[in-house]
């Protein structure tokens, strides 16, 4: 089996599948990435067992199909340095041993059998599959990813909810303490269905979407989707398990709205959290008529730290704890200029909602507050 290829293009599909290859696989196999040649594209492929990456790339004087497991690391190792030039792959079919020749040398070495590579169970019978613009997936995972839980304890929580409705896409994450529900209505997918994209795979079609690709394609069966646009496809089994009600979460009756200059806050917020308690990261909001006082203290180091930010403010003053860090990750992924904070009291949560948006978006981010002893 021979062939030729572009050592840059090789380059930028082998790193792009290699995101999904765990640095430690229970099986050894999964150490490496699946070579398969059909005509003239090269498909790469890598897994976890849990999701699978394939890039599909053009390649020239290939003369005849056929599949070998190349180690990842060092594929990696050697096209990173000779990524610069044409390459030209020889593979024996029997030994399965590799020859790399480029312009000035060649590097040998031995695959693996690519029968020991896991193949992906074909889909169910209760398949349905919907078509939408490539930027309303990488929003949605733009604007909740950084909400989902890390804490595996409720594995549920560690994934991003797709709550696929006829006229939209509503994404939903949280870890308990905070909450994101973004709802994209720029296409109509049609159907109605949910699932749970764990945190990895999410992160990964992120990272894969480019502003080239126009559409994506989305399969899914009962256990898994499949992800489908330009040369790649993510394949992802979902997090098992009921996810609980979103919005019987978000509180309807807020009569109180601030509205203030996200960077400002999130700057006074990031100076302020300095000097916040390491065990609570509490910071205290005073809110009075068009200003709001942010100040914290650590009572174990006799530090403390106060700062005013202008806003704009009609209702009661009252007195609201947060916590720093989730409330500088809230602030630090709304994308609005100003942002509206939604009030009733200082027992209940906030809502952090951009106060412009496109018109095919709506976002709310929610916020526990945290006990204020006066």
């Amino acid at each position: 089996m021979k062939f030729n290829v572009a050592g840059k293009s090789l380059q930028q599909h082998l790193n792009a599948v290699s995101k999904v290859i765990n640095s430690k696989n229970a099986l050894s196999i999964l150490d490496n990435f699946l070579f398969t040649i059909e005509g003239n594209q090269l498909t790469i492929t890598g897994s976890d067992q849990e999701n699978t990456v394939s890039a599909t790339l053009e390649i020239a004087g290939s003369d005849t199909d056929g599949s070998v497991a190349v180690h990842a690391k060092r594929m990696l190792d050697i096209i990173k340095e000779i990524s610069n030039q044409p390459i030209t792959f020889y593979v024996n079919e029997e030994t399965y041993e590799i020859d790399i020749k480029f312009q000035s040398g060649h590097f040998n070495f031995t695959g693996i059998n690519p029968d020991e590579y896991p193949r992906q169970q074909a889909m169910s019978e209760d398949t349905q599959k919907i078509s939408v613009p490539t930027t309303m997936i990488h929003k949605g995972i733009e604007n909740t990813l950084f909400a989902a839980a890390t804490d595996p304890i409720r594995p549920v929580m560690t994934g991003i909810f797709f709550d696929i409705h006829e006229k939209d896409i509503t994404f939903v994450s949280s870890d308990t303490h905070k909450l994101v529900r973004y709802i994209n209505t720029e296409d109509a997918p049609g159907i109605e269905r949910s699932f749970i994209l764990p945190g990895k795979p999410a992160a990964i079609l992120r990272s894969l979407i480019s502003k080239d690709d126009s559409e994506i394609v989305i399969t899914m069966d009962a256990n898994k989707a499949t992800f489908h646009f330009g040369c790649f496809k993510l394949t992802s089994k979902y997090v098992l398990g009921n996810y609980p009600n979103y919005n019987r979460v978000i509180p309807e009756n807020n009569p109180f709205a601030l509205t203030v200059d996200r960077a400002s806050l999130l700057n006074a917020m990031r100076r302020v959290s300095l000097f916040a308690s390491a065990a609570s990261s509490l910071v205290r909001i005073n809110i009075q008529p068009n200003e709001m006082i942010l100040s914290a203290q650590d009572l174990d180091y006799a530090t403390s730290a106060e700062e005013r930010v202008i806003c704009e403010y009609e209702g009661n003053s009252m007195i609201i704890g947060f916590n720093a860090i989730y409330m500088i990750e809230v602030l630090s992924n709304l994308k609005s200029d100003n942002v509206i904070l939604q009030l009733s009291d200082p027992a209940r949560p906030g809502l952090f909602v951009p106060q412009t948006e496109e018109s095919d978006e709506s976002t709310v981010m929610l916020l526990m507050p945290m006990q204020v002893i006066e």
